[in-house]
């Protein structure tokens, strides 16, 4: 009887329930709406024991607020009922698994998974939960494997690349470019995999071979996405200045790293083949203020503005680069140092998905979990 008064409940909370059961991760339901589902809920399993599909409901909904003992107990309530229909503990046991990842109890999730798997639980579930514990695990082979598996090519070749990390870092280099070529071979657009190639040609010092990388790159990855690939770059060489002041001539893995000029000489013709783009004009004007080349560089932003007129930092940097043109009294050179660099550290990168801005590189959304979602704000406004 309870489970047919709960199918006369409101609109409302009827979506609140199916936004539960088809919650993959990542996107959950405003506190309030939650709270009143959870509050329902708990009437229901109070009056009807045996219903079982509000008991998996109720757990995921304490999972989403973040209540992961609680959730727990309700799928543990369920395993241990006797004579529970084998599906249903085999989808307690999915989601115990979930709840344990969730509070970072791997070891017990991969567990519980198991369990899920061996009552029969659909078998694509449990490699994605697969694939996701052993991401949170650093075992990047598996994850990009299980990806594989479940034919998401994109999250396959990331996580190959996470694996190519790991091996440059411990000195296997032939693995760390096999692991490379089969993420660009599973997903050409891979840019997280390009990036990877130009930062380890970078390290080697050849200039050129950054060139021939970058140039294959741009024509691989989405076009939204190239600005990536200089960003990138700007954030090795920069890694590779502070290395350097703080190794006290001591050899690290960015002694030999390609210089300045011959860098910025092999990039710029790569650029200038490109359709004309606002991003690849403004990183072409960075690398030439990396070597000096002031007029230059004032010709590529203005190029910039011709192309968007709002675009903030170009019109940032042009008005830095006329300062010394200016008389000024010394407070009002203090101030406008003082907003200058305020206006450096606006977080430059948004998700196209959730709107999340951040300052660094990201290739999974923190918080909506999207891929390949990170834009730029050329528009300060975004």
């Amino acid at each position: 009887m309870a489970w047919k008064w709960f199918n006369r409940k409101k609109n409302s909370f009827n979506r609140n329930l199916k936004a539960v059961r088809e919650a993959g991760g990542g996107v959950s339901l405003p506190v309030q709406d939650t709270r009143a589902a959870i509050e329902e809920l708990s009437k229901v399993v109070k009056n009807d024991p045996e219903a079982v599909e509000i008991y998996l409901a109720l757990g995921s909904l304490y999972r989403s607020q973040g209540e992961i003992e609680r959730a727990i107990q309700i799928r543990n309530s369920l395993i241990v009922r006797p004579g529970l229909d084998r599906e249903f503990k085999a989808r307690a046991w999915f989601e115990l698994g979930r709840d344990f990842r969730r509070a970072g109890f791997l070891d017990r999730a991969q567990k519980a998974f198991d369990e899920a798997r061996s009552l029969g639980h659909p078998a694509n579930c449990i490699l994605d939960e697969t694939a996701r514990l052993a991401a949170e695990r650093g075992d990047y082979e598996k994850a990009a494997e299980s990806y594989g598996q479940l034919d998401l090519p994109l999250p396959q070749a990331h996580y190959l690349v996470r694996l190519a990390s790991d091996h440059f870092a411990e000195g296997n280099t032939s693995q760390a470019n096999r692991a490379l070529r089969h993420a660009i071979r599973a997903y050409p657009g891979a840019v997280e995999a390009w990036l990877e190639q130009i930062v380890q040609a970078y390290k080697a010092g050849n200039a050129g071979k950054v060139a021939d990388i970058l140039e294959d790159a741009l024509q691989s990855v989405q076009p939204e996405l190239r600005f990536v690939l200089f960003e990138g770059l700007l954030h090795a060489a920069d890694k590779a200045e502070k290395a350097k002041q703080s190794a006290f001539g001591e050899e690290t893995e960015w002694s030999r790293v390609c210089k300045d000029e011959p860098l910025t000489k092999a990039l710029l013709p790569v650029i200038e083949k490109q359709e004309p783009d606002v991003l690849l004009l403004y990183y072409g004007a960075t690398f030439l203020l990396r070597i000096d080349d002031i007029e230059e560089a004032r010709a590529w932003l203005e190029k910039a503005l011709v192309m968007q007129s709002d675009f903030w930092l170009a019109r940032l940097e042009l008005f830095e680069l006329s300062r010394s043109d200016q008389t000024l009294t010394p407070f009002y050179k203090e101030q406008l140092t003082f907003f200058i660099d305020r206006a450096r550290r606006v977080r430059r990168f948004y998700c196209r998905s959730c709107g999340l801005k951040r300052d660094q590189l990201f290739f999974n959304c923190p918080r909506c979990r999207s891929w390949h979602s990170i834009a730029f704000r050329t528009d300060i406004s975004e």
